[in-house]
């Protein structure tokens, strides 16, 4: 069976079957792609029952119950097993909420979407947040967005909609028109009116909205592309004069030309990155930087990559910077700090790609972690595929 991006993809409905199989395909791939976000992948159990629901031999509410069940039942519990079930019952919530035709676009639409995608997973589904928060972003170099007060939330969102309610779109070309919405939804983005799951939720009431009013949304692009749909909303809100940056919408407007205008601009998160090091210069050029071994990245990918998708992607985050435990967990938007250094750590230091920054201190009150030069090359090998 093939294999996708760490989980099987239901293309064979999607290219070759009846449409209700095919829309049932789609929206599975679309829940399941989310779940990168915020670094969660669901588990075979999942992806079986989404099988057994596009194949029509149950319906939606049967797989998310047999989902549920599957983890109240379990006697033998995995290390990272919180975390795969948040995901397989927020895949089985949005898979439902996308293939059903209502949808309210409103603020208490949004908060309706946000409690259906995380029912039994967060107390706080559909509620709006009631403290500030500030997110420490990669792409803003550990830097956060200034988010939504949390007195104004339904104000602001209230505001925001009835505006593109109100909004004239007579006259505009397709690509004006791309370009409103995509500012219209990094306005909504920003607010970040939940506690959690605020990228996933915007993500569903976007497709939804866009559905309402008339697009055939390209719904591969939020499946392959999540992570990068959320980096370009962090960088169409960040704004910084003392260090000369400003918004840049335009990460984002070219997801939005490709999802609703079919265009193939390239989307990578690398280039994103705030004020990158000097040590980026070459990177983002030829890809053929020399490292401490006296050998490209890509000539030593036979002997220092890495085949464990786990140590790739910590590796990613870390890159030129050091980081503490907390940095990289929240940088990689993984929980529970057993898990993290049992699966993502712990395996980066033994295979030589991650090292303490004072190893002959490991309680030294600034301990940081940074990349060896078999980590860096590998880093660099990874920034060509970004």
């Amino acid at each position: 069976m093939a294999q996708k991006e760490g989980y099987w993809d239901f293309d064979e409905y999607i290219v070759a079957s009846e449409p209700h199989k095919r829309e049932r395909a789609e929206a599975w791939k679309v829940a399941i792609g989310l779940q990168a976000v915020d670094g969660l992948q669901v588990s075979d159990y999942l992806k079986q029952t989404a099988r057994r629901h596009i194949e029509g031999e149950i319906t939606i509410d049967e797989a998310r119950e047999l989902v549920k069940q599957y983890y109240v039942s379990k006697t033998q519990h995995d290390e990272d097993e919180e975390e795969k079930a948040e995901a397989d019952n927020v895949s089985g919530n949005i898979a439902k909420l996308i293939v059903s035709p209502s949808f309210t676009f409103s603020a208490a639409g949004l908060m309706a979407v946000h409690r259906a995608i995380f029912d039994g997973v967060f107390k706080h589904a559909g509620k709006l947040r009631t403290y500030d928060i500030t997110k420490n972003e990669w792409v803003l170099r550990g830097d956060t967005v200034l988010y939504g007060r949390w007195q104004d939330l339904r104000m602001t969102l209230d505001y925001d909609i009835e505006q593109e309610k109100q909004f004239d779109y007579k006259g505009l070309s397709l690509a004006e028109v791309v370009e409103h919405l995509a500012k219209f939804i990094s306005g909504i983005w920003q607010i970040h009116p939940f506690r959690e799951g605020n990228t996933r939720a915007t993500a569903v009431f976007t497709i939804k909205y866009l559905k309402s009013i008339g697009f055939e949304v390209n719904n591969d692009m939020f499946e392959q592309h999540s992570w990068y749909f959320r980096n370009a909303l962090v960088r169409a809100n960040y704004k910084n004069v003392a260090k000369g940056i400003s918004q840049d919408f335009s990460f984002l407007i070219r997801f939005f030309r490709n999802l609703l205008m079919g265009e193939q601009n390239e989307l990578k998160n690398r280039y994103m990155l705030v004020n990158p090091p000097e040590e980026w210069e070459d990177l983002t050029g030829t890809g053929q930087v020399q490292d401490k071994l006296g050998t490209s990245a890509r000539q030593a990918k036979d002997i220092l990559l890495s085949d464990d998708p786990n140590i790739e992607k910590l590796v990613s985050v870390i890159g030129p910077l050091q980081m503490s435990v907390k940095q990289m967990m929240e940088a990689t938007g993984l929980k529970g700090r057993d898990n993290f250094l049992n699966l993502y750590l712990n395996p980066s230091i033994s295979g030589g790609f991650i090292r303490l920054l004072y190893p002959e201190s490991p309680r030294h009150p600034r301990q940081k972690y940074l990349l060896t030069v078999k980590g860096l090359a590998l880093y660099n090998e990874l920034l060509q595929e970004m």
